[in-house]
């Protein structure tokens, strides 16, 4: 039996997770996410691949973020007819997130095109898929429950364990037995935390010899929750005082019902007053829909709300959905006080965009990060108080307030990850491989794992091959 590991994305960088399982010469892909960054770079990386759609024998997917399935439909599109296996809410959310990408692409493409002819430039860049990709890979999903091993190829087993990142998301523990020996090997996805709010904590599985981990914030520990909630009411509290806007680039999927969640908390409780929310993204109006329909990956609190007392934690009076492009846009020309949460999360495309155009050079506007921005993303670029950026080609002086809560982030910090790993059966463990994170955050991270016992740990390289004995 001859296992080997490699890395294609998200190798000492975040976003773009790609990794591939080589066991006797097939090769088993977890995750095929699109790299985000600069447009340049993002599309450059994002249309190569480094292995032919033709060597992939099957496809895991641990969770529905853009980042880890956002190029599938380009992988059916260059000709992958085999399985994607996925829990039945990830299927469901990366149908969304790939449906959407390829809308938004088009969309660019045709904006892009007006204003290369405007401009009398050349125009020749084209989507990286198209709808019909996306539905094809869609159709490639299989729905595989928590705790419901699924044979995958020959003597290999698939189990996902909830990673508690986002609903749906997994931990892929795969066996692979062959030759009267046993290999296990747990991919962490994207690890979750405890305690959060509408999702259960993250699963302990069985004993693994190896750990694929991610190590998005190993130098860095969040903030602490009620001390978060107290600063999301002060913020809310100054933006109403100063009848001005709070912008909050938001992913749809999980953080923009999570946001909403702890609005309804704050005025329940009569902490701040009721302030109009537009959750400005189809996308996200979808996604609370699926939440609605996959009750198996609530937390009991969430669970008893909806099924024994029939309340809707995602929704309260001051809560509006906008369902058309005329709706987004009429939301720049209201005063404030108002929230909008709007996708894409890094600010890198959909219509966070054009809010930013239109409120960023308005010192009542506070744009609040409530999560991860990659390098090089205009999330970034405002999260660190940038006093110029470039929106569609064009510059805007940044007047708007800018703050940031980590506490609501998804993914767990340095000692969340290690508390995990400690209750985790380490007994067979020999190496954990660090991925899907920062050279910075890694470094730290590597240090912080030697110092709780784990000193076996490879950085994973882009471009180098790990043998699993």
């Amino acid at each position: 039996m001859n296992i080997n590991f490699y890395s294609l994305g998200a190798a000492e960088e975040v976003t773009g997770s790609k990794h591939v399982l080589e066991i006797d010469g097939k090769s088993y892909l977890i995750d095929c996410g699109a790299f985000q960054g600069s447009r340049a770079e993002a599309d450059r990386k994002n249309r190569n691949f480094g292995i032919a759609a033709d060597r992939i024998d099957s496809a895991i997917l641990t969770h529905g973020h853009f980042d880890h399935c956002g190029l599938f439909p380009l992988l059916a599109k260059q000709g992958y007819k085999g399985n994607i296996y996925a829990t039945p809410a990830t299927r469901d959310i990366a149908s969304l997130i790939m449906m959407d990408s390829a809308n938004i692409q088009a969309r660019d493409a045709e904006y892009l095109r007006k204003q290369a002819h405007k401009k009398g430039e050349k125009f020749e860049w084209t989507p990286l898929y198209e709808e019909k990709d996306a539905i094809q890979a869609t159709s490639q999903m299989v729905g595989v429950s928590y705790n419901r091993p699924m044979l995958i190829g020959d003597g290999i087993d698939l189990e996902f364990y909830d990673a508690g990142h986002i609903l749906g998301s997994a931990m892929a523990y795969i066996t692979v037995k062959k030759d009267g020996r046993e290999v296990r090997i747990l991919a962490s996805g994207d690890l979750g935390r405890k305690e959060k709010p509408i999702i259960r904590d993250p699963d302990r599985p069985p004993a693994p010899d190896y750990i694929i981990l991610e190590s998005t914030y190993g130098d860095r520990l969040h903030e602490n929750a009620d001390n978060a909630m107290e600063r999301l009411a002060e913020i809310a509290k100054r933006t109403v005082a100063a009848k001005g806007k709070i912008l909050i680039p938001a992913f749809a999927i999980e953080r923009t019902q999570e946001l909403v969640y702890y609005f309804h908390m704050l005025v329940d409780e009569g902490i701040i007053p009721e302030i109009p929310i537009y959750v400005d993204s189809p996308m996200a109006t979808n996604a609370t829909t699926i939440f609605q329909i996959h009750p198996e990956c609530y937390s009991e609190e969430i669970k008893d709300a909806f099924i024994k007392h029939h309340k809707n934690p995602f929704g309260f009076n001051s809560l509006h959905f906008t369902t058309s492009v005329q709706e987004s846009k009429d939301l720049n020309d209201m005063k404030g006080p108002l929230i909008i949460i709007s996708a894409d999360g890094m600010c890198e495309a959909g219509r966070i965009q054009h809010h930013l155009i239109h409120n960023i050079g308005d010192p009542n506007t506070t744009v609040l990060c409530v999560g991860y921005m990659a390098q090089n993303t205009l999330g970034r670029r405002i999260r660190n108080k940038e006093g110029e950026v470039k929106i569609h080609g064009q510059w805007f002086q940044r007047r708007a307030a800018v703050e940031e809560i980590n506490a609501f982030s998804a993914h767990a910090d340095y000692s969340e990850a290690i508390s995990w790993l400690k209750s985790l059966d380490c007994s067979r463990l020999k190496r954990i491989f660090m991925v899907h994170g920062e050279p910075k955050a890694q470094a730290a991270f590597k240090q912080h794992l030697a110092s709780a016992g784990f000193s076996d740990v490879d950085v994973v390289k882009y471009g180098n091959t790990y043998e699993l004995k």
